[in-house]
């Protein structure tokens, strides 16, 4: 795939973004207004606007389906790994948003843990799984919660994936010889 291809596609991550977003604001702004969520749901700590979702929604989607498109052009993996992490993450996150909403506290925790330890095997810290995630979570946080909180559960599954488990491997194959 050319540099071309990869940024025709990414536009659909934008597009898919600014839709979703775009949705979600039309129908807070005719039911009393665009909502503000606080950190951590404290009211003692700052409230982000969701408004702010026209920014970080598009350009996650965008960045995703650019680096899915690099990815999968220089790879023999097929499209279809990455629709299924990408669904399995959107599920996840309206899994959780449900579960918010419905206050089954105990769920939400769990749920919440599923994407934690979900980072431990498989490589979420790639933006499909964000995009995902965020996404399905737009609707109750708005977009820019939940892509903070996807970004930590990412950074942590880098981290595991990227250089704590290869340096495990290159200790091991150390040993061994």
């Amino acid at each position: 795939m050319t540099q071309q291809n990869a940024l025709q596609r990414s536009w659909l991550g934008f597009s898919l973004g600014l839709g979703v977003v775009l949705a979600h604001l039309a129908w807070e702004f005719s039911h009393g207004g665009v909502r503000s969520h606080h950190l951590l749901n404290s009211p003692d700590l700052p409230a982000i606007s969701n408004w702010w979702g026209l920014l970080a929604l598009p350009l996650l989607g965008w960045a995703a389906a650019y680096t899915v498109a690099r990815r999968l052009a220089s790879q023999a993996q097929g499209w279809s790994a990455v629709r299924y992490a990408w669904l399995g993450a959107l599920l996840l996150g309206l899994a959780l948003s449900g579960a918010f909403l419905a206050g089954y506290t105990a769920l939400t925790t769990g749920l919440f843990f599923t994407v934690l330890a979900a980072g431990l095997v498989l490589p979420t810290y790639r933006l499909e799984y964000l995009f995902g995630f965020v996404l399905g979570m737009t609707f109750v946080f708005g977009a820019v919660l939940p892509a903070i909180v996807a970004t930590v559960a990412a950074v942590l599954s880098g981290f595991l994936h990227r250089l704590l488990y290869p340096a495990c491997v290159s200790l091991l194959r150390r040993a061994r010889a």
